[in-house]
């Protein structure tokens, strides 16, 4: 009797051993199991910085015309990813990564730009949105896009999609149509214009007949809309009465429409003597901003 009660405690024993090793072993395999779901690559961990394009193009246009270091509001965290990016490509040296948009990132960004095979105005250090999609690839994302859109015939002149809706609702708040004396993308076109045509964004308005007050009134809508915009008189160049305006943030301006952008965003009149400008002063914003709030 004793010898059967002995056999039963050992078989009980090596049961319950069996039972914890098993348990342990399924404790293991769970642990594992429980691990492999829950880890993930250090790359894709956090998530990756976001690049607001519109802030990052007011910046590229802005900043190389600043006297200071100032940097554009709201622009900072974006700028500096795209630093990041272009001293990651060896395009930048460290010390320029300063969330400050001005000359020397710009020509780091039309280096790339000219890595990835673009010349001319693609290539001139403004961000575009294929050029900032490539460079963000693994490193950050990107919001706020800005197209200039396919070129379209106006009053005989070329302009980009972006700028005709632009005038369009221009004329709309003015209650009448507004005729161009030039359009864009009119490299060479005229002299007198110092290349701010050669690319997009950037017209001439016919004012013959129009008062003074009538005018203003134009360069008025087409500021509220997102241009720069000036009234231009014989006495300040070789040029006839007319409004010059440029459409604030088109990724096709021209580098010396990109200029007039940057000194009127600091009051200035857009022309070379860097006068105060003279135009009717409202808040500045860009197109993108006018639709958002309209």
């Amino acid at each position: 009797m004793a010898s059967a009660t002995k056999t039963r405690t050992t078989a009980t024993r090596l049961l319950t051993a069996v039972a914890v090793l098993s348990g342990l072993v399924l404790s293991a395999t769970q642990a594992h199991a429980a691990t492999s779901h829950t880890e993930v690559p250090a790359a894709t961990a956090a998530a990756l910085p976001v690049v607001d394009m519109e802030a990052t193009v007011l910046a590229a246009q802005i900043d190389p015309r600043r006297p200071d270091n100032t940097l554009t509001p709201g622009a900072k965290d974006s700028v500096l990813a795209v630093e990041r990016a272009l001293q990651a490509r060896n395009l930048l040296d460290a010390r320029w990564v300063d969330g400050y948009f001005g000359t020397t990132t710009i020509t780091a960004y039309a280096a790339f730009q000219r890595s990835l095979g673009y010349t001319g105005l693609d290539a001139n250090g403004l961000p575009g949105s294929s050029s900032l999609t490539a460079l963000g690839q693994g490193r950050f994302t990107l919001t706020h896009q800005i197209a200039a859109g396919a070129r379209v015939q106006r009053d005989g002149y070329t302009v980009d999609t972006r700028t005709q809706k632009m005038l369009t609702e221009a004329e709309r708040l003015l209650g009448f149509h507004l005729t161009l004396d030039q359009g864009s993308y009119n490299p060479g076109g005229d002299p007198t214009s110092a290349g701010t045509h050669d690319g997009g964004g950037v017209v001439d308005i016919n004012v013959d007949g129009m008062s003074s007050s009538t005018r203003t009134a134009v360069a008025r809508a087409l500021r509220q809309v997102g241009f720069a915009a000036w009234v231009r008189n014989p006495s300040q160049g070789d040029w006839p009465w007319h409004i010059h305006a440029a459409a604030i943030s088109d990724t096709d301006l021209a580098t010396q429409a990109q200029n007039q952008v940057g000194d009127y965003y600091l009051g200035l009149n857009g022309l070379a003597n860097h006068a105060a400008d003279d135009g009717p002063r409202i808040p500045i914003q860009t197109w993108e901003e006018y639709q958002r709030t309209h």
